[in-house]
């Protein structure tokens, strides 16, 4: 497995630098949120990869151009395809699902990936990783309650998204088996702005007011920044160290919700989610000793 070539910094900034972005990341999926009331899921990712690619050029500006280097450049494309279904997925629901709900149920996305390393990379689970699955998945179905119409049923594709997601990082497991993490970084998010831009002529609204031009741009900036600190985790600690921040997430997916949607989860929402962390962590344990360095 390739690891990268950095030298031993900080656990603990590392640590710091992932809570900063899962804000960062928080604040933009707000602004998505608002958004999605005035313009096509696919013209809000747009300007949400155009952010993420303004962190790829503060890659490409301190690591030169080496990083374009890749022995893989099918996968890393198809990546790129995956990383751009999960994020239209997830905001086509975020318009009818609270902010906070979303966050909970796109935790599932380990436990996908689990399951996905042993059907696609024959990857060995024991029956005590396999417990943290079912018990991760019985955490999103008190979350989502289906059949009970107390959350919207657009969840599910969150559910759907989260699917594609740990996809997503399987593949990216087979890429660090020879590219750089910080390369296949840098694949996702050019081919994904490249590839979310062949649909743009056709969902394309001019926003009509400067508060739209606004929080587009605002978006666009969060996740750019939220971008660099993600990779300053990256380049600070092993990824499986700082992964467990992640769920950081849903304490800022909380607030913004509540601060701007009036949104507050459930005490069940409170508890599926408890349940999906606590599998969630024992997984990234595990992981931690099978595959410390890969790509989120």
């Amino acid at each position: 497995m390739t690891t990268l070539s950095f030298p031993l910094a900080n656990e603990r900034l590392g640590i710091i630098c992932m809570i900063g972005a899962m804000f960062l990341f928080a604040a933009a999926d707000a602004h998505a949120k608002f958004l999605t009331a005035s313009f096509h899921p696919v013209q809000i990712i747009w300007f949400r990869q155009a952010g993420l690619s303004l962190g790829v050029f503060y890659l490409l500006y301190r690591h030169g151009p080496s990083l374009l280097q890749s022995s893989q450049r099918s996968l890393q494309l198809a990546r790129g395809i995956l990383a751009i279904g999960s994020s239209v997925l997830f905001v086509f629901a975020v318009k009818y699902v609270a902010l906070a709900d979303a966050v909970a149920a796109s935790f599932v996305a380990p436990f996908f990936v689990t399951i996905l390393g042993v059907l696609v990379l024959g990857e060995k689970v024991g029956p005590r990783r396999w417990s943290a699955v079912v018990v991760g998945f019985i955490g999103a179905l008190i979350i989502v309650r289906p059949g009970l119409g107390v959350v919207h049923p657009a969840v599910m594709l969150v559910v759907l998204a989260a699917a594609i997601y740990a996809a997503r990082q399987v593949v990216g497991r087979v890429l660090s088996r020879t590219d750089q993490t910080l390369t296949t970084i840098v694949y996702t998010a050019l081919t994904s702005s490249a590839l979310i831009s062949i649909p743009l002529p056709l969902f394309w609204k001019t926003p009509d007011s400067q508060l739209l031009w606004l929080l587009l741009v605002s978006m666009s900036v969060l996740a750019s920044l939220g971008e660099v600190l993600l990779i300053k985790a990256l380049e600070c600690a092993e990824a499986a160290s700082v992964a467990p921040m992640h769920y950081t997430l849903i304490i800022w997916g909380t607030i913004y919700g509540y601060l701007f949607f009036g949104q507050f989860p459930d005490r069940w929402t409170w508890i599926g989610t408890a349940i999906i962390i606590a599998a969630g962590l024992y997984t990234f344990r595990r992981e931690k000793v099978s595959n410390p360095n890969t790509v989120s």
